[in-house]
């Protein structure tokens, strides 16, 4: 009778302290090219061909179809991903236009491009805290 009651309690207790479980994320790379010094002209247009989950504030979700202003790439370094910087374009989108975020690279292709990105800047993530 007390293994049941053991087995209830271990139960119970599994349910109210789930397996944490998260979403990999590649690393940021810490070089990034622009058209300018402050990567706010736009260096191309893109289309995305798949959708895609933002796992965090860093990140824009982007639709199939969607077009997006791309305003940094970010250099394919090592151990991280390759992501783009931009922001969303679209009446449809309007709630999300001019939120500027990454996404990954690999799930757009470019339909115009405006500029050449050649200047490298470090990559810096804002503090989203108020000072």
């Amino acid at each position: 009778m007390t293994r049941v009651y053991l087995a209830v309690l271990l139960l119970c207790l599994r349910l109210m302290c789930p397996l944490v479980t998260g979403i990999f994320m590649d690393k940021l790379a810490s070089k990034k090219l622009c058209a300018d010094d402050d990567c706010v002209y736009t260096i191309s247009l893109a289309r995305a061909e798949e959708d895609y989950n933002a796992p965090d504030c860093r990140f824009i979700n982007i639709k199939k179809g969607q077009l997006i202003y791309v305003y940094a790439k970010l250099v394919k370094e090592k151990d991280s991903g390759e992501f783009w910087a931009g922001s969303v374009y679209g009446e449809q989108y309007e709630d999300h236009m001019g939120t500027v975020g990454y996404f990954p690279s690999s799930l757009v292709s470019e339909q115009h491009v405006y500029q050449e990105a050649n200047k490298t800047l470090p990559t810096t993530v804002r503090n989203l805290q108020k000072p």
